[in-house]
């Protein structure tokens, strides 16, 4: 089934991803189905008419949790007037349902035979990613009177499908019939209720999902109407960036997920349809870009990541005590530790991010408390910067894994196997040391010195992170600025080598503020030059390369969320027209995706293309695309946290006309900001 008629609803890590018609005919290697907590239970869901299928007239994406299919019987090729019409209305809500109607047109009563066929093939997300077809466990089905039961077990782990529905159907092994009765104008109506069950030791069930019918449906509206409205408002002038701002918005809510440990807080699951579960990385980052926006995910996300932060050595997860995770799994693979993301925590920048995310977020919400809470769990991750990443001695953070078999061989967020080399092209050895995450580091330490001194009552402790953090900048600047290009290196091998190509990676140096004053210049031109800016944004890895692709991974395409942070980094160190000009490209591109900015796109030159290339595979959609609209908001308007107030200095994009955010909350209580871009003259002249 081909991206074109592919049509997805999801609520959290349940979601269903079909085929223009409703119907799913999953293959052992495509995600589309039902999926929840990592596991596929619904593989089949096909309906015909007096075994007919049928064809789609129109979908309506009426929320990201629910959608409607208008449909005919009989193929496309030669439309003849229908005498029936179907409806498929559906919604994800943790659990499934659907309501079927159909309607009789003819002049003259019907006999219908309704058939939904059903089947599960219940795969683990990671076995459908990696096209792993042989289940090592039992699948069964249960006919039941009133119900389809479709289970699969293996030791103590089980995953089942309860299927029920009004009407009466009759069930059999591969699904349920109506048989249906329709005078001229009649229409009949059923609905279908689809369970989900995670039953774990003892027969408890783990499910955590809502029911969707009557009240829960409404519910989920009404959930997403007050997010909307808990949310600051945005007006602007220019279209683009009030309808982008508002599709990000209801993204974020759909991608809201609640892990079994939380008790109903959210925090940001990465991606659909793959990364539907809890990174440490991918939700910091998204977290900080969100937090002048929808500052109560960051709470919650740095709540769970503290509770579940490395305690011990265990090669099979990468863990070391202090790390914070890098992804958390529910699926059967993780189960029987066949993959060791249960959690793994084979990321090497979350560590030090969980506490620019801490330190961040009381700037903006003077939340204290948080602060004290999390003090234990913040000097462990500090305590890991320097006594467990330092692998070489050198005094940076390095990689390797240590599970050589499943674990995460880069580890740095540019984690595709080619994505870190030398000019030449060819890859580095390992332990492998990437340049954002020093930045990462030095920001972490400096930050952290605040926490210390006002919150934390030990000033000593933040002399000393202040004296390794001066420390490591001077080092820093010393070993990795490539003098022949006047960039920063891409990496260092273990002996010390440069990776000496020119990458989007110096950009989030200019966030951490590593980059020595006199430096921040060039980087400004070479990120907005003609090998790194496409005209759309930033590229991964600059045109001329030896590995630049612009389709690549990491290796030449724009990523929304890399931009946000680059645009950011040049704010900090004074270059706010650059920022503007990366700001216009993403958001240019964000109308060609109807708001909704994927993973990743093409990195051509914005002459040769009439619209951003998509990347073929790309999540969407996206935590951190999702929030890149928000960060640069926050980067255009200046909006930063100062001494116990907002401060706002704009720099739009020239064009870019009046723009409003109002209600922006904070420990000021809300405020609303204002900034007016500059007239085009150019266009103005024409």
């Amino acid at each position: 089934m081909g991206q074109s008629n592919t049509i997805r609803i999801l609520d959290g890590n349940t979601f269903v991803v079909c085929e223009d018609t409703g119907d799913i005919e999953a293959t052992p290697s495509e995600p589309t189905g039902l999926f929840s907590i990592d596991t596929r239970f619904l593989s089949t869901w096909v309906l015909t008419v007096n075994g007919e299928r049928l064809n789609s007239l129109s979908f309506d994406d009426l929320q990201y949790f629910e959608s409607r299919f208008f449909l005919v019987p009989g193929m496309a090729t030669h439309y003849v007037d229908a005498k029936l019409s179907i409806i498929r209305e559906r919604a994800v809500g943790g659990s499934f349902c659907e309501q079927l109607t159909i309607l009789n047109h003819d002049e003259k009563p019907v006999d219908l035979e309704v058939r939904m066929d059903a089947a599960s093939d219940f795969a683990d997300l990671f076995q459908v990613k990696d096209e792993i077809v042989n289940k090592k466990g039992e699948i069964y089905t249960e006919v039941e009177s009133d119900r389809l039961r479709l289970g699969y077990s293996r030791g103590n782990f089980r995953r089942e499908t309860v299927i029920s529905s009004s009407m009466s159907p009759r069930y059999d092994s591969k699904g349920f019939v109506y048989t249906v009765h329709l005078e001229p104008n009649e229409q009949w109506e059923a609905s279908i209720d689809v369970q989900t069950h995670a039953v774990g030791p003892g027969g408890r069930d783990l499910r955590f999902g809502l029911r969707v019918h009557g009240d829960e449906r409404l519910a989920l509206q009404h959930d997403l109407e007050q997010w909307i409205a808990d949310a600051p408002k945005v007006n602007s002038e220019h279209g683009r960036v009030a309808a982008t701002y508002r599709r990000s918005l209801i993204d974020l809510a759909a991608l809201r997920f609640s892990p079994l440990s939380l008790g109903g807080a959210v925090l940001p699951a990465a991606g659909l349809p793959w990364f539907m579960t809890m990174f440490g990385r991918d939700s910091i980052l998204t977290c900080l870009q969100t937090l002048p926006f929808t500052p109560q995910l960051s709470k919650t996300t740095l709540r769970i990541l503290a509770s579940l932060q490395g305690s011990r050595f265990d090669d099979f997860r990468d863990e070391d005590p202090g790390r914070i995770l890098h992804e958390m799994r529910y699926g059967e693979t993780a189960a029987f530790e066949e993959q060791p993301h249960s959690p793994y925590y084979g990321s090497v920048d979350a560590t030090p991010l969980f506490v620019v995310l801490l330190d961040e977020y009381e700037r903006w919400t003077g939340d204290v408390a948080l602060v004290k809470e999390l003090e234990r769990e913040s000097r462990a991750a500090l305590k890991w910067i320097d006594n467990y990443a330092d692998l070489v001695g050198s005094g940076y953070i390095w990689y390797e894994r240590r599970n050589t078999d499943t674990g995460l061989e880069n580890q740095c967020w540019k984690d595709s196997w080619d994505s870190i080399s030398y000019r030449d092209g060819t890859l580095p050895p390992f332990p492998r040391a990437t340049c954002e995450v020093q930045g990462y580091a030095y920001d972490a330490k400096v930050r952290a010195a605040r926490l210390a001194r006002e919150f934390w009552d030990d000033p000593e402790f933040a002399d000393q992170l202040e004296r390794e953090a001066a420390a490591l900048k001077e080092r820093f600047n010393r070993d990795w600025w490539v003098a022949d290009g006047e960039f920063y290196a891409l990496a260092l091998d273990p002996d010390g080598r440069q990776c000496d190509v020119l990458s989007s990676n110096i950009g989030h140096l200019l966030w951490s503020g590593i980059v020595e004053p006199e430096r921040a210049e060039k980087l400004a031109a070479h990120l907005v030059g003609p090998r790194l800016f496409s005209g759309w944004g930033v590229r991964t890895l600059a045109e001329g390369e030896a590995r630049y692709n612009p389709i690549g991974y990491h290796n030449g395409t724009i990523w929304p969320f890399d931009n946000s942070f680059i645009a950011w980094g040049l704010r900090r160190y004074g270059f706010p027209e650059e920022a503007a000009t990366i700001a216009n490209g993403i958001l240019d591109a964000a109308t060609y995706f109807d708001g909704r900015l994927p993973e990743a796109f093409g990195g051509y030159p914005r002459e040769l293309t009439k619209f951003p290339v998509e990347y073929p595979t790309a999540c969407s959609p996206q935590a951190w695309s999702t929030g890149t609209p928000l960060l640069l908001l926050r980067t255009m308007l200046g909006l930063e946290p100062h001494e116990g107030h907002l401060s706002v200095e704009p720099r739009l994009p020239v064009g870019m006309g009046r723009i409003e955010v109002l209600d922006i909350p904070g420990r000021w209580g809300r405020v609303d900001a204002f900034a007016r871009g500059r007239l085009d003259l150019d266009k103005l002249a024409d």
